[in-house]
């Protein structure tokens, strides 16, 4: 899905740059954006959302969890944080008929999705995707594409945190 705004890529080497990652991230976030999280199977997607959720100032007594089951859920913060994971979704009508398209739409909080190939038409216009690979067991290599003006003002901010591949 990564195509217009592509950042080269970076790799994080361990738990704690994934952790420096998502927390940056998370402190840059406002209302309306959209992160499309894409990657195999315990790639990292929850765990980087969980450090995005530090990022936005959820309380610690919420643990962020993969909505797998649930399909979405709803963290207090800075700005609301909805998570979602369209894992179990085969396409778009299953993400309406779940009702999870309105929060495509979210002027208020910051939208998390696993899982967002799914997605198909109802991906919005704007939107971060990161995507991540695993390359050892804390290892993964990331791309970063973006679609809008509002993430090509914040990319280099968010990127500042991770060692380029080369």
């Amino acid at each position: 899905m990564i195509e217009k705004g592509t950042c080269a890529g970076f790799i994080l080497k361990n738990l704690a740059a994934t952790e420096r990652f998502g927390l940056r991230i998370g402190q840059l976030l406002i209302p309306g954006d959209i992160l499309l999280l894409t990657g195999d199977l315990g790639a990292g997607k929850t765990t980087l959302t969980q450090s995005i959720a530090r990022g936005l100032m959820v309380p610690e007594k919420y643990y962020v969890t993969s909505p797998s089951f649930a399909l979405l859920h709803e963290y207090p913060g800075r700005y609301p944080l909805y998570h979602l994971d369209c894992y179990r979704l085969s396409g778009e009508d299953d993400i309406e008929a779940a009702g999870l398209s309105e929060y495509l739409e979210t002027r208020t909080g910051v939208c998390v999705i696993e899982w967002a190939a799914r997605l198909g038409s109802l991906t919005p216009e704007q939107y971060l995707e990161v995507q991540l690979v695993v390359l050892k067991e804390d290892t993964r290599q990331v791309t970063i594409g973006w679609h809008g003006e509002r993430w090509s003002q914040r990319i280099e901010a968010i990127t500042q945190t991770a060692s380029p591949i080369g």
